[in-house]
């Protein structure tokens, strides 16, 4: 949904993401990070591959984020996630605030016991729904006052 908020943003009212990920070129590049080796195969090796390098580069969303009328946004992070680091849709939030032309709601939560499959416990989980489905309803003017 990032590459999609850049390429043609005009065609949603809003986009929800959960645990997003959106810094792949900074992601690729990092072998220290316990699941980028085995993604390699994949994705492409952007430290020894110049066209991977380029490739990643030309659709990674945060890479990619230029001044524009984005549609409202809500990235849904796990503070815990070892497959999508908690910074990587924080910093694209942040990117995106001080790009978009909008107006629209940039929004970012971060589940502060979360990972990679959300809240842990089924209560938790039903609030994290409730938090999406009124995002959707409300961006597209169906929420009530």
């Amino acid at each position: 949904m990032g590459v999609v908020a850049n390429r043609a943003p005009e065609l949603f009212a809003g986009i929800v993401t959960e645990v997003p990920f959106v810094d792949v070129l900074t992601t690729m590049l990092d072998a220290d990070l316990p699941l980028t080796p085995p993604e390699w195969p994949e994705w492409g090796n952007p430290i020894t591959n110049e066209a991977d390098f380029r490739t990643i580069l030309a659709y990674s969303p945060l890479d990619n984020i230029k001044a524009g009328d984005y549609p409202a946004i809500l990235a849904v992070a796990g503070l815990t996630d070892p497959r999508v680091t908690y910074w990587e849709p924080a910093k694209w939030v942040a990117k995106l605030r001080a790009h978009s032309r909008s107006g629209k709601p940039m929004l970012l939560r971060t589940d502060m016991s979360g990972g990679h499959l959300g809240a842990p416990g089924r209560f938790d989980r039903l609030s994290e729904f409730a938090l999406i489905y009124a995002f959707a309803l409300s961006v597209v003017g169906r929420s009530r006052p």
